[in-house]
């Protein structure tokens, strides 16, 4: 399944390792020490203002759309229908 992070980006679930919100960033300073070494990896998905930050294995997103936001996408569930 794929999750919609924002700017027409599309990331695997399987990937995904965890999704935060940005209010950690100002909080943590061991998350800032480690988004300043995936700085090479990161991808600004945000015009204005990031939300959330979305981490997987191959990269940081920072993204315009609220973790929750996320969070409620990553669980729906596609319904297939057969006629």
């Amino acid at each position: 399944m794929y999750l919609h992070i924002g700017e027409d980006i599309l990331v695997k679930t399987d990937e995904i390792v965890t999704i935060l919100d940005k209010k950690l960033l100002e909080s943590s300073p061991i998350l800032a020490e480690f988004l300043q070494q995936k700085a090479d990896v990161t991808l600004h998905l945000a015009k204005n203002s990031i939300k959330s930050i979305v981490v997987t294995t191959k990269h940081v997103y920072y993204s315009p759309l609220a973790s929750m936001t996320l969070k409620k996408r990553s669980q729906q569930h596609s319904i297939v229908v057969d006629e």
